[in-house]
């Protein structure tokens, strides 16, 4: 199993690099809204998330729920540069987590409460890459707003806009 977790975060990093590589430095701080996350601050949060998941898997309280504070802690990323290395490093840290434990450990409920209670750990990994998925398809929206055509995710094939 640890293995399978393995490839996939492999995945949920190869499809989310990819498909953002055509965004650049000079476009961290753009956002359609003032009020939305910039660039910067959405690879900021794909990292945060994941690890939240891997932190809230195997803590006794479960997930933590200060979503006002991790906004926060988003709200301050203005470089694109500095959240993609968030989130290589998220995935390098989530790699060590899934060789840190068992497939029983992984298979045990995470903890009672509101985000995913009582389903069995591994769901995590689903969870993000739906959560990835998301972020990659509103920063290909967004690359089409400064006038750049996101690359396919799951392979090395350029399309024209």
């Amino acid at each position: 199993m640890q293995d399978a977790h393995i490839a996939q975060l492999d995945a949920i990093h190869e499809w989310f690099t990819r498909s953002t590589r055509n965004l650049t430095e000079e476009d961290s701080t753009f956002a359609p809204t003032k009020e939305m996350f910039t660039v910067a601050q959405q690879v900021a949060h794909a990292a945060q998330t994941v690890d939240w998941f891997f932190e809230g898997a195997f803590a006794k309280e479960g997930f933590s729920e200060d979503f006002e504070g991790m906004e926060k802690d988003i709200r301050k990323v203005t470089s694109l540069a500095s959240a993609r290395t968030r989130f290589d490093k998220a995935i390098e840290d989530a790699k060590k987590v899934v060789r840190k434990h068992s497939d029983e450990e992984w298979e045990q409920p995470l903890p009672a409460g509101p985000i995913m209670g009582g389903m069995p750990r591994h769901s995590i990994i689903g969870a993000l890459v739906d959560h990835t998925a998301h972020h990659r398809g509103a920063l290909t929206v967004y690359a089409r707003m400064v006038g750049k055509t996101a690359p396919i995710p799951y392979m090395e094939m350029e399309v024209d806009a």
